[in-house]
């Protein structure tokens, strides 16, 4: 039973910064258990923002991110993090942390993600 658990949103004007959490539950990191956030926004599909590879560390982020957002991990804690940077209106969005037990740095589409959170909000005025 794997569980993800997100926070860390909330409302903040543009260039602002944010920091989302999400702690699983139920599933070891490995190689093939790497961790990522998406995100999706009313009425459009979930997206891809970044992703961190379980073992190596090693990262990938969406060219709208990159520069802007940084990933990271806490093995010892089961948890990801995204930093969030000089936050944009067209950054809002509902935020997912998912597993995908599939996934890779180079296979990143949500449908290889194996387990979702529930979400957490991000809004960025203007």
């Amino acid at each position: 039973q794997v569980q993800l658990v997100e926070s860390g949103g909330g409302l903040v004007q543009a260039g602002d910064s944010l920091t989302l959490s999400c702690a699983a539950s139920g599933l070891t990191f490995s190689f093939n258990t790497d961790m990522g956030w998406f995100r999706q926004a009313p009425g459009k599909e979930r997206e891809f923002v970044a992703a961190v590879s379980a073992r190596s560390g090693a990262t990938r982020y969406a060219d709208s991110v990159k520069g802007r957002f940084t990933i990271s991990r806490d093995n010892a804690k089961n948890t990801i993090y995204l930093q969030m940077n000089s936050l944009k209106p067209e950054d809002t969005a509902l935020y997912y942390c998912g597993i995908g037990r599939l996934a890779s740095l180079t296979v990143v589409a949500p449908r290889f993600y194996d387990f979702w959170g529930q979400g957490t909000q991000v809004t960025v005025s203007s």
